[in-house]
């Protein structure tokens, strides 16, 4: 039995070797995204245009392209405003999705600089900077819920992807699908540790209510009692 000392998970490298050891992420896992470019590189453009109709579809999503993205200068939408595809801002942040769906295939993930950076794009969600480019600028805050979500669609879209591509074999298919749940679910827990605190990371991006051991978490109130995590639930 391989052991696991808690303490240690506050840790990112040791977060991520963790995990990768539970999900038997693997080098044939990296090998499998990296064989998985030539298929997703030519899909970017619709699955960014995919993503982005779908976060548009919501008013509860489409709020946050009315706060302007850091590095952009021209007008953001106006909240009473319906922002569409061809809006300069939405084109700017497709930038960073772009990005992220190039670094899922090419990036090494024997590398420490991988993990960070995808960490960092959950802290960016969280209100804190996240990136140095981002400090001292207006805070982007996602509510978790909408990025689970939004990772969950993500894979969709490039599932559908895969499965209909006519020149993938079945194993290589297979390879492809399960290297790309194992990583999304990784990036999952990255963004649920900066949400949500808990006895392997107590100092999350959810600040405490006043000076006791208490965090808001959806509208629900988490108390933690002497000094084990221990929820009580009540509407707030």
């Amino acid at each position: 039995m391989q052991h696991i000392e808690p303490s240690s998970l506050s840790s990112l490298p040791e977060r991520i070797a963790y995990l990768k050891a539970f999900l038997d992420f693997t080098a044939g896992d990296a090998n499998a995204l990296h064989a998985a470019k030539p298929v997703v590189a030519p899909l970017i453009p619709t699955i960014l245009d995919a993503v982005y109709i779908k976060l548009l579809s919501f008013d509860i999503t489409a709020q946050y392209f009315a706060v302007r993205n850091t590095g952009f200068e021209g007008t953001t939408p106006a909240k009473t405003e319906e922002p569409s595809l061809d809006h300069p801002q939405i084109a700017f942040r497709k930038t960073f999705l772009q990005k992220y769906l190039v670094t899922l295939v090419t990036a090494d993930y024997d590398d420490e600089k991988t993990w960070e950076y995808l960490d960092k794009v959950a802290i960016m969600h969280t209100g804190q900077p996240g990136f140095a480019h981002r400090k001292n600028k207006p805070e982007l805050r996602v509510d978790y819920m909408h990025m689970a979500a939004l990772l969950g669609y993500v894979v969709d879209v490039v599932l559908g992807a895969v499965i209909e591509h006519p020149d993938l074999d079945g194993p290589t298919k297979s390879a492809i699908l399960r290297a790309l749940n194992k990583v999304i679910w990784i990036q999952n827990d990255l963004f649920a540790r900066h949400y949500m605190p808990d006895s392997y990371n107590p100092t999350s991006a959810l600040a405490p209510l006043s000076n006791t051991n208490q965090w808001v978490v959806y509208g629900l109130k988490a108390i933690a009692l002497t000094g084990v995590t221990t929820a009580i639930l009540m509407f707030t």
